[in-house]
């Protein structure tokens, strides 16, 4: 027996109507093609799907269970519809993040409390980057967005910068490094730094300062959060790097101290990689809109 939508739509409208009259109306063909496949469908299963003595007409026992499957089907079908109705429209979709920059999470999540109240059908999604190789899996289609400060040429690959923004060194304002106007790369020499868990390739301190000057900090201790790292760095346990939006609030407190990093000052540029493809989904705009906007509001407090 083979059973079409069709078919189980014109099963549903004469139960719902009662008559073959209606039911032609609501589906949108004469009562002629209705009739027509009606017996086709009854013809192939070799009962009768109808009881034709009764008014309004009603469905057979055999009616009845075409009638359970329609109700179990036709949702599944028309939500179906509707999910690539809105991939179509750009109104949903999968929005998976991989993170590289690890203090970017108290920046993201602003970001994404703002789109989801615009975006609700989209599934949104957060990876640390760190944990794995970011911009393999966004070319795999593993994730969606890559946030980076490492642009790379790759092919099918859009780095759209986000903002600009200034690794800092931070210590407690009874540290004798606080009294200069900016700090060196020999400065480290013998400082124990605090660092986020990450590889220092990723570091900025690392990548932009100590290694291309082959300086090595006395030692090197990990911490996972940066309410973390500014309260060892409060209590005199050691110094920091960290962006200048992740220690806006540092600025107003007696306890530590900000300062550039050399006489010019290291300035770094965060991107979203994305596939090239994905930049006119309207959705993937709006997150790259509101990333810079966010950016802004913390760089201007």
């Amino acid at each position: 027996m083979h059973i079409e939508f069709r078919h189980l739509r014109t099963v549903k409208a004469i139960h719902e109507c009662g008559g073959l009259a209606k039911a032609a109306d609501q589906l949108n063909i004469t009562q002629s093609a209705l009739s027509h496949q009606i017996k086709g469908l009854e013809d192939q299963a070799g009962v009768e799907l109808f009881v034709r003595r009764s008014k309004p007409l009603k469905l057979s026992a055999a009616g009845m269970r075409l009638l359970r499957l329609a109700d179990q089907v036709l949702p599944q079908v028309e939500a179906l519809q509707a999910e690539f109705s809105g991939l179509r429209d750009g109104r949903s979709g999968r929005l998976h993040i991989a993170i590289e920059c690890h203090a970017c999470f108290e920046w993201l999540f602003p970001v994404l409390e703002t789109f989801r109240k615009s975006w609700p059908d989209v599934d949104v999604d957060i990876r640390p980057g760190l944990a794995f190789d970011a911009l393999p899996a966004l070319i795999k289609e593993d994730v969606d967005v890559v946030i980076s400060s490492d642009p790379e040429e790759l092919p099918g690959v859009t780095f759209t910068p986000l903002f600009d923004y200034n690794p800092v060194f931070v210590a407690a304002a009874s540290h004798p490094l606080a009294q200069k106007d900016y700090i060196e790369a020999e400065d480290f020499r013998g400082q124990t730094l605090i660092t986020y868990p990450v590889e220092r390739s990723r570091l900025d301190i690392f990548s932009q300062l100590l290694s291309p000057a082959k300086v090595e900090p006395a030692a090197i201790r990990q911490v996972e959060l940066t309410a973390v790292i500014l309260l060892l760095v409060a209590s005199n346990r050691g110094v920091s790097v960290l962006p200048d939006w992740v220690v806006r609030e540092v600025k107003y407190n007696s306890d530590y101290v900000t300062r550039p990093l050399t006489a010019q000052g290291i300035t770094r540029r965060l991107y979203a990689a994305t596939r090239s493809d994905d930049l006119d989904k309207p959705f993937m705009a709006e997150l790259i809109k509101l990333a810079g906007q966010e950016a802004q509001r913390l760089q201007s407090q």
